[in-house]
């Protein structure tokens, strides 16, 4: 099952992304489910939010999965939405 999160980032929480980012990333690669992802841009081009299309068995899977995310444990999320996605193209 396709699940996407969409996340937006608490206004002026820049440095909390930046800071963790690595733990991010590598939660990314060692959950191994992960099959899209990257980073909303402001208009200036500054990372502002998070799309990530998860392949998990169920949205109980994904509701944990997010729940792990280093970036949600550090509170940089304002809003979470997480649905259920069908990949049509690509």
């Amino acid at each position: 099952m396709l699940i996407a999160l969409i996340c937006t980032d608490k206004p002026g929480a820049l440095e909390t992304r930046k800071a963790n980012r690595d733990a991010h990333l590598a939660y990314i690669k060692e959950t191994g489910v992960v099959a899209q992802a990257g980073p909303f841009l402001d208009s200036d081009g500054a990372m502002c939010g998070s799309l990530v299309i998860l392949d998990v068995a169920d949205l109980d899977a994904a509701h944990r999965w997010a729940e792990h995310d280093p970036y949600a444990k550090a509170g940089l999320f304002q809003d979470v939405r997480i649905e259920q996605w069908n990949k049509v193209i690509g």
